[in-house]
């Protein structure tokens, strides 16, 4: 097997460029195979990592989607929650622990020369234990401070360092939609989730933005966009759901059996992170697929060279059975040949991947993530491409007849 082994690649280094061009389509398929595979995993991980930051055991009620031309103009743009209906979740909702609601928009804030467009959200004392939210510097505001609508923000530390050059913004007055606001605190950097910013926030007492930035909209009460739940446990998300929508419904007055439709919708983190989770998957799913048709086009292209091969080295077949070789022997040594080709290019393709899936990590912030089974796909992949393709010009060599074959140029 090793004096096999070494003419093999003795033929095909004889053939330096051939063998390289010949690799070249399964290096780029064994490549593609790791670097989706691993990329896939990883913005996976970061993705259920961020929406986890979101509270696996949040609920949030969203209110309905407004209609304008007949174009519906996405959930939380009507005025069918208001602030009173947070309250009554929290005091009725048996599963419902802590419960916020809020208000948000995105305007213009300025200080002194420095000016930005971030997204003002207004909201009452229980959204920063709900939402994890927690302050570098300063104090969240007060039940009295959000029952007087006062004039105070909590900044993201992304919007601190776009207004302020340099020093605390404690104690400073900025500027949103022209009304003065002073600053009291300062929160601590989370990272983007999902399409939302909370480091690029700013947050205000919902009574305070209701009144001065927003108007008080709703017939009733604080009109909201939308209204946090955090459920007592994570195992009472299905009954807290159930509870809420039959509560809301007595409240807004909707019946389903006469065929009312729910002016609100209830979401869930782990049903994002279950979606998600679901989405990254079959789209990495489908990029392998479409990487796997490079093997094919490799095996195929390793399958050409060895029939070239095959007529090209015709007489030294004759030569070799002339002396002795056994078929047997001739069909080891051009499998043997395009096995190596293949095992070669699988294990140059699995550490191009690896390297391509380090240095996207890296680039983009995620997870680096490289799994067994895709290494194990990729090395086995590359051997069955080297024994599929090599298996018919091996066998065409094999049969050669030794006369003939002698008599060739």
């Amino acid at each position: 097997m090793a004096e096999i082994l070494a003419i093999a690649i003795a033929a095909l280094w004889s053939n330096k460029l051939r063998t390289a061009l010949t690799m070249l389509g399964v290096i780029i398929g064994i490549t593609a195979v790791i670097a989706v595979t691993s990329v896939g995993q990883g913005v996976q991980s970061a993705t259920e990592a961020n929406l986890q930051g979101l509270g696996a055991d949040l609920l949030q009620v969203r209110a309905g989607a407004a209609n304008t031309g007949n174009v519906s103009q996405g959930s939380g743009s009507a005025t069918t929650l208001t602030w009173s209906d947070a309250q009554a979740i929290e005091s009725q909702v048996l599963s419902a622990g802590t419960v916020t609601a809020y208000l948000q928009q995105t305007t213009q804030v300025v200080y002194a020369q420095n000016n930005m467009s971030t997204t003002v959200l207004g909201t009452d004392t229980n959204y920063a234990e709900v939402n994890n939210i927690t302050l570098q510097s300063g104090r969240f505001f007060t039940l009295d401070e959000l029952t007087a609508a006062q004039p105070v923000a909590i900044l993201g530390p992304t919007v601190e360092d776009e207004l302020f050059d340099s020093g605390t913004a404690i104690g400073k007055n900025i500027r949103i939609q022209g009304q003065r606001y002073s600053v009291i605190g300062i929160a601590n950097e989370k990272g983007a989730q999902g399409r939302e910013n909370p480091d690029e926030q700013i947050y205000v007492p919902l009574t305070n933005m209701s009144a001065r930035l927003v108007g008080n909209n709703a017939l009733s009460g604080i009109a909201v966009q939308g209204i946090s739940i955090k459920v007592t446990e994570q195992d009472q998300l299905e009954a807290a759901d159930f509870q809420i929508t039959n509560l809301l419904r007595v409240r807004h007055n909707i019946y389903p059996a006469r065929g009312d439709e729910d002016d609100f919708r209830i979401v869930s983190a782990a049903d994002l992170v279950e979606t998600l989770t679901s989405t990254v998957g079959l789209f990495t799913i489908m990029v392998v697929a479409i990487a796997a048709i490079s093997l094919v086009v490799g095996g195929i292209g390793i399958a050409n060279i060895m029939l070239v091969s095959v007529v090209e080295r015709t007489r030294e077949i004759g030569i070799r059975k002339a002396v002795g070789a056994t078929n047997q022997a001739i069909l080891s040594q051009f499998l043997t040949e395009a096995i190596s080709i293949s095992a070669v290019g699988g294990g140059l393709g699995v550490g191009l991947g690896v390297a391509i899936a380090w240095i996207a990590a890296t680039l983009f912030d995620f997870p680096f993530v490289i799994s067994l089974w895709a290494i194990v796909l990729g090395v086995g992949l590359s051997f069955m491409i080297g024994i599929v393709a090599g298996v018919i010009p091996a066998r065409s060599a094999a049969k050669l007849d030794p006369i003939i074959a002698l008599r060739s140029d």
